[in-house]
């Protein structure tokens, strides 16, 4: 069988047609992580894509058995109009959590970076959306588990403080609510309409 990653990119080829690039990052006591771009298309939409994350399954750092085969799998998809390249380390910071804090990435999780995701950037934190929307889980086959792929949905301070306190759906309503566009890296917080 090819190596996840490169089954990873298939996938994403065939769901993100056009232009890509990828870049590398690697950090002490981790395996190299990437960041594949995809984009602009037609109307100035960029995709950042994470591979690597699921080249092995996730466990918390309670599990007294890590499964090398079973167990969730994930990388991260974030959208922006128009392009920030400066966020692809702080992505690599984001796909390095499942092996540098035992995180296990899924939906609703929030993830405070406690900086910003690129210079001037407002947004300090991510939460992540559903897997399965924007781009399809990626079946391994048994007794592997899928790649979900999940969109990440950056925060202002504020926002993520709300979250913490009456969860990711509350603040996932307001955004829907408000018609916030979540690919805009200006937009303001939706507390401060």
């Amino acid at each position: 069988m090819p190596a996840v990653t490169d089954l990873v990119r298939t996938h994403l080829t065939t769901t993100f047609p056009g232009p890509n690039a990828s870049a590398s990052v690697t950090f002490l006591g981790t395996r190299t992580l990437h960041v594949d771009r995809f984009g602009p298309d037609p109307t100035g939409l960029v995709r950042y894509v994470t591979v690597g994350i699921s080249e092995e399954p996730m466990h918390p750092p309670t599990a007294t058995v890590a499964d090398p085969v079973r167990g969730p799998r994930a990388e991260l998809v974030l959208s922006l109009r128009p392009a920030r390249d400066e966020v692809l380390r702080t992505l690599a910071v984001l796909a390095a959590t499942p092996q540098v804090e035992g995180l296990v990435l899924a939906s609703g999780a929030t993830i405070d970076l406690q900086q910003p995701l690129w210079p001037g950037a407002r947004f300090t934190a991510v939460l992540l959306g559903d897997a399965g929307g924007l781009v399809p889980d990626l079946d391994l086959g048994p007794p592997a588990d899928p790649v979900g792929f999940y969109p990440v949905l950056p925060m202002t301070p504020d926002e993520a403080a709300l979250a913490r306190a009456r969860g990711a759906a509350h603040v996932r309503q307001m955004w829907l609510e408000a018609g916030t566009d979540l690919r805009d890296p200006e937009r303001r917080s939706v507390l401060h309409r």
